[in-house]
């Protein structure tokens, strides 16, 4: 049981992961709260079906166009829309939650509110210290935690990353400096909608798709956020794990209340936020501006 739970865990906490990583990214360097990222995380997983089911697609291709045409769309909405509005922080919430209903609007008339899967991209299962333990699971796992290092890699490491950083650490010192500020927040942007569609990428074939399904991963991950501290990616990393973790406890210890699962890991972040209400790592992310 043990076993099972930790693993359970490790994939539940790695897509929390990827949302909220890229959640706190657009937020650090932009000052944004998107509502609709968790949207474009559903889109991808309806994109795969599209291409993957209805069209033939191979799978792998279906899940690099998915990923492309989805992060595409980010940086649209970002540009059209959302760039427009980012200084008044009240109508930037308002234009995100609309974005999020008229993608789910649009997948309703085109999928109806039926549920949809799309086949494992890989078949077989295995055991690991005697859990059986699918082969698209660990493919899940490891295809997050390249994401996460690769992203931690692009920030630390990349002329790029050296340009987000000191954007999100000081807009107007990095203005100062050259760094073009609305590109950086671009890029942000569209690093951010990328973890996500990676995310719906692996929750696709784990999971079944519906029009709806961007509600509690939404709460998760603003939870994740508040409970790692608003910006802190290193945070929202340890926020993810935290709360699936508890998810997965109240999912297999106490199986007849799984339907409280979201309670728990919410209650968990109240307490924390009560003790220590800048997040676990909020000090420090105000220091480090």
């Amino acid at each position: 049981m043990v076993e099972a739970v930790i693993i359970n865990g490790l994939i539940t906490g790695g897509i929390y992961a990827l949302l909220a990583t890229g959640f706190s990214l657009i937020f650090g360097v932009a000052r944004i709260i998107n509502l609709a990222h968790t949207a474009f995380y559903m889109l991808a997983g309806y994109l795969i079906f599209t291409f993957a089911v209805t069209l033939g697609l191979n799978l792998f291709l279906s899940v690099i166009i998915s990923t492309v045409v989805v992060t595409a769309v980010g940086v649209l909405s970002y540009r059209l829309v959302i760039a427009r509005v980012r200084v008044h922080e009240t109508t930037t919430l308002i234009v995100t939650i609309a974005l999020t209903m008229i993608i789910q609007e649009a997948l309703l008339i085109g999928f109806g509110g039926h549920f949809r899967s799309v086949p494992a991209l890989i078949s077989g299962y295995t055991e690991v210290v005697g859990v059986k333990v699918t082969y698209q699971q660990i493919l899940a796992f490891g295809a997050v935690l390249l994401l996460l290092l690769g992203t931690w890699a692009l920030l630390m490491k990349t002329k790029l990353g050296t340009a987000i950083r000191a954007t999100a650490q000081d807009r107007e010192v990095a203005n100062l400096m050259g760094i073009n500020v609305p590109t950086m927040e671009m890029a942000a942007m569209a690093i951010a909608v990328a973890l996500a569609a990676v995310a719906g990428a692996v929750v696709t074939p784990l999971f079944v798709l519906g029009p709806h399904m961007w509600m509690h991963p939404l709460v998760m991950v603003l939870a994740v956020v508040i409970l790692g501290g608003m910006g802190s990616i290193k945070g929202s990393l340890l926020g993810a794990f935290i709360l699936a973790f508890a998810e997965t406890l109240v999912v297999f210890y106490a199986p007849s209340g799984a339907y409280l699962k979201g309670a728990v890991a919410l209650t968990i972040m109240l307490v924390v936020i009560l003790t220590r209400p800048q997040g676990l790592f909020g000090v420090a992310f105000e220091e480090e501006r």
